[in-house]
């Protein structure tokens, strides 16, 4: 919505942990269709908390801007060998949607949509495309990807790449497609101590990387650029205006200078040593420092997603609990007037 309006929240719990048949409801990923149909993910563990408890990939449907929802749906899994880490990407030029998620840590698979979600096809093994051979570990995602002005879909990942399995020698990564998800290529990789990531295109072209921290010591974010469509990378830093308890974060563009008013990135994490605060942050200067920060919800949080609806209200989907971050998984809806306290608004020069 263009020009100011009063201020506004919504939230509605998507996946309750210990219904529909399954033990807890985790790793969030969301997009919208390009027909408005928004595309809450997750991974169902059906039989315990554990990160290997047999991994179904779930998803839920709203074709009404998120006050209802369609019955839930299984698009991957099995009892033997589970999958994890739901990573979706919609092709904004062909209207698909891509699914990309790993099996063990040891496989990756794509799976796509052209029907906003309702059917999918059979899944399609891409590791040999995406990996390195001396990696020992290796998953995509969590969250979602970004197409750029280019049309290149890029979604990130980590990787460990020594036969020790230890978390130091982690490093993001992104793999990426130039035909619209017909091929899938492993792009630039960052230095070791980096971790779960997403990726953001600045005004100029650019790439900003905002990964969780492998060493378990350090409590904020670590940035990086690619100057090239994530070819290479630039050497990680840590932003110590980003605190971060050692979780996945997101990061989407929201307004474009070049369309609306002004350049504005969000950043949501929780915002503290341990996961809570959920924070929703804005960036002005294309994520070189954060003027905007509000907390969405004080209590247990931990994994999010970010996605823009069309009528440019900001979607959430996190992680939410009254005792422990994973009793739920919620989607918060708000508009920049609530974000801002009412300060900023689209058409605001």
């Amino acid at each position: 919505m263009i020009g100011q309006a009063a201020p506004w929240l919504r939230e509605i719990e998507v996946f309750t942990s210990e219904a529909e048949g399954f033990y807890r409801f985790v790793i969030p990923s969301l997009v919208i269709a390009k027909d408005g149909t928004i595309l809450a993910f997750c991974e169902g563990r059906k039989y315990g908390p554990g990160d290997y408890e047999a991994g179904y990939l779930l998803l839920k449907r709203s074709a009404d801007n998120g006050v209802t929802w369609k019955q839930l749906q299984q698009v991957a899994g099995n009892t033997d060998n589970p999958f994890h880490n739901p990573t979706a990407v919609v092709d904004q030029d062909t209207g698909t949607i891509w699914l990309a998620f790993g099996q063990e840590a040891f496989q990756t698979f794509v799976i796509h949509s052209n029907d906003s979600g309702a059917t999918w096809s059979e899944p399609l093994e891409i590791t040999k495309d995406v990996t390195a051979p001396d990696w020992v570990h290796h998953v995509v995602g969590p969250g979602s990807g970004i197409q750029t002005r280019s049309g290149r879909l890029i979604l990130t990942g980590d990787h460990i790449d020594n036969t020790r399995y230890d978390s130091v020698f982690s490093r993001s990564h992104v793999i990426y497609s130039d035909d619209h998800g017909a091929n899938w290529k492993l792009g630039g990789r960052l230095d070791r101590g980096t971790n779960e990531c997403e990726v953001v295109e600045t005004s100029d072209g650019s790439l900003y990387m905002t990964s969780r921290s492998a060493d378990r010591s350090k409590h904020h974010r670590i940035s990086s650029w690619s100057r090239d469509g994530g070819d290479t990378w630039s050497e990680p830093v840590y932003v110590e205006e980003l605190p971060d308890p050692i979780c996945q974060a997101s990061i989407r563009r929201y307004t474009d200078a070049t369309i609306h008013d002004r350049d504005r990135i969000l950043f949501a994490n929780p915002a503290s040593e341990t996961r809570d605060h959920l924070t929703v942050r804005i960036s002005y200067d294309e994520c070189k420092t954060w003027a905007v920060s509000k907390v969405l919800y004080v209590g247990p949080s931990a994994y999010s997603d970010m996605a823009i609806a069309p009528d440019m209200s900001i979607c959430c989907l996190y992680d939410r609990g009254a005792t422990a971050a994973y009793e739920s998984i919620q989607l918060a809806q708000f508009n920049l007037e609530w974000l801002s306290d009412g300060k900023d608004y689209i058409g605001r020069g």
